[in-house]
């Protein structure tokens, strides 16, 4: 689908995406979601990809790598190892 194609329908856009959900699910209107937050819904919601499709990049930063807890130096590590696979 076309974003074209969505400049008639109510938009919803707020800092919170499970309350879009809810809004989405009711019947208010539309949205753009990150696919990750889609994928693990129990909101009876339709997805439909949009064309073009859209996508961001992110960014991890710290000060001090010495200075942070174990465990987000594994995940660090973890996106760093697996960047090519991760959507």
């Amino acid at each position: 689908m076309g974003l074209e194609e969505l400049t008639g329908e109510p938009f919803i856009l707020l800092e919170e995406g499970y309350a879009i959900m809810t809004m989405v699910e009711a019947v208010l209107g539309i949205s753009i979601l990150a696919e990750l937050v889609l994928r693990r819904t129990n909101y009876n919601i339709v997805y439909i990809p949009i064309d073009p499709p859209v996508y961001r990049t992110i960014g991890v930063a710290y000060k001090d790598k010495n200075s942070l807890p174990i465990a987000v130096k594994y995940f660090i590590e973890y996106l760093t190892a697996n960047r090519e696979r991760l959507p």
